[in-house]
């Protein structure tokens, strides 16, 4: 098991990922070239913590880790036997965090990234020794879901992968191994296929926003919490899916470009959550109170999944 994890980006993500590995033993040395993200970091660390707590996930006996923030990638890496990537979704400034951690590194240390879908063979050709890197993509928030898909690149080496496998589930956690580099992995694709049609119910009018969320989360959400989509399969029938997929799947959305809702509301910079409006209008009063009540119904709903409910 990994024990010392430099942690390269902190963002939305970096905390909770850092949270979760100090709770489960491991010193964790952080970096973000914005002093802001680490000061966020910094405070976020205690709510994400209290929600570990809740979760009753408890440290090894030899007990919990360390998190500290350093100001240069070289203090983040120095000593580490994981570096884990988590800058923004940009190849060019993945490339080159890259170059700047690997001539810093021994060669027997693993680079893993947390990137929401860039093919790990893509980023991978920006390294000089490519076998020793790998995808190992959390799920957000990263403290509460367990699952973390660990994808291999075509230079990856078959024990690169175990070897993130194996800590995965040495922290109590859940990989999913990725057999193929696909864009997007299997979580994502799996969420943009959703997204893509609710958004076009959406624009074709055919359903307000308000009312697809409860749809969704009380109907599709509600089942596949507890039957996964290959399960569902088995539960209705092959017979029932041939039947209505044969006509369904004709009149789905197809479409392989962004669209216009959300390009209409990146031209207006309402991102969502982040600028106070997208889809919905938030205020910070609001915003706070979603965090809550979000970490406070997922953990809710892991310990059922858990059977400790």
């Amino acid at each position: 098991m990994f024990r010392r994890v430099g942690l390269i980006g902190l963002g939305t993500m970096g905390p909770g990922i850092a949270a979760r590995l100090a709770r489960g033993g491991v010193d964790v040395v952080a970096h973000d070239i914005a002093p802001e993200a680490m000061e966020r970091a910094r405070a976020m660390l205690d709510i994400a913590g209290g929600v570990l707590d809740k979760l009753g996930i408890e440290p090894p006996e030899t007990g919990s880790g360390t998190v500290s923030f350093v100001l240069s990638i070289a203090e983040a890496v120095d000593g580490a036997d994981l570096v884990i990537e988590n800058v923004p979704e940009n190849r060019e400034i993945k490339a080159a965090t890259y170059r700047a951690i690997e001539p810093l590194i021994g060669p027997s240390v693993i680079v893993a990234t947390d990137t929401s879908g860039i093919p790990i063979t893509e980023l991978q050709a920006s390294m000089d020794k490519p076998d020793r890197f790998v995808g190992m993509h959390w799920s957000n928030p990263p403290h509460i879901i367990p699952m973390i898909e660990v994808i291999g690149g075509a230079a990856t080496a078959p024990a690169t992968v175990e070897a993130i496998r194996d800590f995965i589930r040495a922290l109590g956690l859940l990989p999913v191994v990725v057999k193929k580099d696909v864009p997007g992995f299997v979580e994502n694709r799996v969420l943009y296929a959703l997204l893509r049609e609710a958004v076009d119910l959406v624009e074709r009018g055919v359903i307000e926003p308000e009312d697809i969320d409860t749809c969704v989360s009380w109907g599709i959400g509600y089942k596949i919490a507890v039957i996964g989509p290959m399960a569902l399969l088995d539960m209705a029938g092959m017979d029932i899916y041939s039947s209505v997929s044969s006509f369904l799947n004709q009149d789905l959305c197809a479409r392989d470009d962004v669209a216009p809702l959300v390009r209409d509301k990146m031209a207006a910079n309402t991102h969502g959550i982040k600028t106070g409006e997208g889809i919905y209008a938030y205020t910070p009063e609001r915003i706070a109170e979603l965090q809550k009540e979000r970490a406070r119904k997922l953990v809710a709903i892991r310990r059922i999944l858990e059977d400790r409910g």
